[in-house]
């Protein structure tokens, strides 16, 4: 659980073993490249960093329902070249298929007016040809127009009216704005619409043929994603006729792979610590067991490469929320099932790896749980039977459970000051964690304490603790020496600031109720489908077992999607959003290494 320490490193070697030198470095690929080069005049132009091309055209011939069969092996096989005639194709049917609409809204136009041909420009004397549909009842309003007009066709609705005249007519000349027939007639705008159907039909029939392609395209996508990057990175080193320079962050525990490149390259190589002024990225590691911490962490914000990683607390505090919200051991088990079900699926890559770990995670915490508060899809075991001897809590007794989630919000919060105080231990705002991890405790034993059977010390030693905590954040939450009048007053005002998030704590804690409201609604949904079909049984005699079993199945299948988005979405807001706010200050970017990509992922 940490942020690995990085290096800057500075590479300088011969142009001419530029593309060897970068090419071993994908291949240990443990460098965030920094740019040297300077800044593209036509930033467009620059190659990207992954095999876009290559992930386009596939997605293109993925999206056909119907495929050929695949070709497996083909020692000919160029990749480039099959990318580059699937996106070619995809941008040929692009283009026929909007010059086909355009026929398509001609003809319709064009069609009221009937198959003729305009007369050449000769035979006009310069003059055009302007058409209009005049309603019937507007046709009054051209008895002031002082451009020649012609009613070459009429019915009870409208007139069809041509002015003859060099330039359009302004707008306002007429009641109604032109049609636009072109200057092809009905006859050619047809024999260009079937023949844009049919090209449309070639193309896409090439389409398909290349969906044969599909699975070598797959299969050498790492070969272009590699390529893609390589590019990259060529545009972020800093040459000369004769030199070349690389920068880029690296980890100190891959510092002796790359000295012994350098070694073997003759290579000239600097290590730099990063300076105060340096904004490093942030490579994390974690166990592989908890390493699911890490993409939670990334999914919404990754922390500054100074402060703390977050990923463990987010694995553990995010499993124990959706057990809470789900509180049924009945859905767990079905968890279960599906997710042995997709188990070895899951586990092609590293990143399904992790997530599994994660899932099994949360269905174990999920069937603990619900065995605990003695929930099987909303059914309570027998006291006296062996399941229900294992129920110690009961969802439904609000008191108990207010103080379980209150609790759990307390100390979550606790953990994220007292990671912040570790962080900034010889700073105002270390100490002013500190003082909040007193007011959360006192705040949490006077609240205890105030009930009619609570020992007397709880409350007095909450209110203490409170009060003392309150006074910390007052006195200590300031950096300012208090060397004058002037510095006094500020340090003051910035004491007053900081009590302001005495609301905030507050309204935090509270936000920590979400688990207990959930999980009663999780739980309440399943009573009520199964009451439900309880009465459907008992009052329909033999359909009503067929629609008792329908109404379980339907209604226990819909809260389980309801209660796993509830836990999902409650169960990351409750670390994104309360305990980010108290555990990280400023956000920082992923370590992005320059490496070989993997297929399997």
């Amino acid at each position: 659980m940490s942020i690995l320490t990085l290096n800057r490193l500075t590479l300088a070697g011969l142009a001419r073993e530029k593309d060897a030198v970068l090419e071993r470095l994908q291949t240990l690929g443990c460098l965030h490249l920094l740019p040297l080069g300077p800044a593209p005049a036509e930033p467009e132009r620059t190659p990207p960093a992954h095999a876009v091309e290559a992930i386009k055209a596939l997605r293109y011939l993925r999206d056909l329902p119907e495929k050929r069969r695949q070709v497996r092996e083909d020692p000919a096989f160029d990749i480039d070249r099959t990318i580059q005639t699937v996106l070619d194709n995809q941008q040929r049917l692009r283009d026929v298929s909007d010059r086909r609409d355009a026929l398509r809204q001609r003809l319709i136009e064009l069609e009221p007016w009937g198959d003729f041909e305009l007369p050449s420009p000769a035979d006009l004397a310069g003059r055009k040809l302007w058409f209009y549909h005049v309603p019937q009842r507007q046709m009054t309003e051209l008895a002031g127009l002082d451009l020649p007009w012609q009613v070459v066709h009429r019915d009870h609705r409208q007139s069809w009216v041509v002015v003859v005249h060099p330039d359009e007519p302004p707008r306002d000349a007429l009641p109604v704005p032109r049609a636009h027939t072109g200057a092809l007639s009905l006859t050619e705008v047809r024999r260009r619409l079937e023949s844009a159907e049919l090209e449309i039909e070639e193309v896409q029939a090439e389409r398909h043929a290349l969906t044969r392609w599909i699975y070598l395209l797959s299969s050498h996508l790492a070969q272009a994603e590699d390529e893609a990057r390589m590019r990259f990175a060529q545009t972020q080193t800093l040459d000369d006729e004769s030199l070349f320079l690389v920068q880029g962050w690296l980890a100190e525990r891959d510092t002796e792979g790359v000295r012994a490149l350098a070694d073997e390259q003759g290579l000239a190589m600097i290590l730099e610590p990063p300076s105060p002024e340096d904004a490093p990225p942030t490579l994390l590691e974690n166990p592989a067991p908890i390493a699911a911490g890490q993409d939670l962490v990334g999914f919404y914000q990754m922390p500054a490469y100074r402060a703390w990683d977050p990923s463990r607390v987010l694995f553990f505090s995010f499993t124990a929320f959706f057990a809470l919200i789900l509180s049924d051991a009945g859905y767990a088990l079905v968890l279960g099932l599906l997710l042995a079900a997709y188990w070895r699926r899951l586990g092609r890559g590293d990143l399904g790896r992790r997530l599994r770990i994660l899932a099994a995670a949360l269905t174990g915490a999920s069937l603990g749980w619900g065995i605990l508060v003695g929930s099987y899809f909303g059914l309570s075991p027998a006291p006296e039977s062996f399941w229900g001897q294992l129920k110690l809590l009961d969802v439904n007794d609000f008191d108990s459970m207010m103080k379980i989630s209150v609790g759990i919000g307390v100390l979550h919060l606790i953990l994220a000051n007292a990671e912040m105080a570790a962080i900034n231990r010889k700073r105002a705002s270390g100490r002013a964690a500190l003082s909040w991890i007193a007011t959360l405790i006192g705040g949490f034993a006077l609240w205890l304490g105030s009930g009619d059977d609570a020992p007397v010390w709880l409350a007095q030693s909450g209110q203490a603790l409170t009060l003392g905590g309150l006074a910390g954040v007052f006195l200590l939450g300031s950096d300012r020496r208090p060397d004058s009048l002037k510095a006094v007053a500020l340090r003051g005002l910035d004491g007053l600031a900081q009590l302001v998030k005495v609301t905030q704590v507050f309204g935090d804690v509270l936000s920590y109720l979400r688990l207990f409201a959930l999980g009663l609604a999780s739980a309440s949904l399943a009573i009520t489908f199964n009451d439900l079909a309880r009465q459907v049984a008992a009052d329909l005699p033999g359909l009503g077992l067929f629609l008792a079993l329908l109404i379980l199945l339907v209604g226990h299948a819909l809260n389980l999607v309801l209660s796993l988005m509830s836990g999902v979405v409650h169960g990351l807001r409750l670390n994104f959003i309360e305990f980010y706010n108290w555990a990280l200050a400023g956000e920082g970017y992923p370590f992005k290494p320059f490496k070989k990509a993997e297929l399997n992922e």
